[in-house]
């Protein structure tokens, strides 16, 4: 049975959901690049946001009859790969025992400077972050989650979170003023 070149995604999920190879593989191929963008944020190593990617995968296919259909399945989608990511990341690494810190003063960055910067640049100043400043940064200045939410989801104080966010933003300052020195 040949399949359309562009199978809408209700009817994508819903042969997904029935068992069918053919329509999980284009879901596959059609989400991959996406999937390996977020799971690339929160993991350096490449082999291990593939492995993520994969896992998520079989999430989805596992738990795809839950899936509602008037939801947003790019955002079900992401909340898999963003948990399967942070799994991954707990399972090798242990966290620094987190202790309650003091809130620092929140610092500008130069807007711009970050203007010049592609996505890729960011994305490569990032890796320069220590894990957890590059988990609680990508949680809350990407995916949009609460300092709250991020406590539970690290196990940490919601103040640490902040406090997180706030010493990674100042390190990303910093190599933004090396990085623009560099590429003058």
């Amino acid at each position: 049975m040949a399949q359309p070149q562009a199978t809408p995604l209700n009817d994508l999920l819903r042969n997904c959901k029935d068992g069918n190879l053919q329509f999980q593989e284009l879901l596959y191929k059609q989400f991959y690049g996406y999937a390996l963008g977020v799971a690339s944020r929160y993991l350096i190593n490449k082999e291990d946001a593939l492995e993520v990617v994969n896992d998520s995968f079989i999430k989805v296919f596992k738990s795809l009859h839950t899936f509602r259909e008037d939801a947003d399945f790019k955002a079900w989608f992401r909340k898999i790969l963003v948990n399967t990511s942070l799994d991954h990341k707990r399972r090798n690494m242990r966290f620094n025992q987190a202790i309650e810190m003091v809130d620092t003063e929140v610092q500008t960055t130069y807007h711009s400077a970050i203007d010049q910067l592609s996505a890729k640049d960011i994305l490569h100043l990032m890796k320069n972050l220590n894990e957890t400043q590059h988990l609680v940064f990508n949680l809350y200045e990407i995916d949009g989650y609460s300092h709250k939410e991020i406590g539970e989801m690290l196990n940490i104080p919601e103040s640490s979170s902040r406090t997180y966010l706030t010493r990674a933003k100042q390190a990303l300052k910093s190599l933004l003023s090396n990085y623009s020195i560099y590429t003058r």
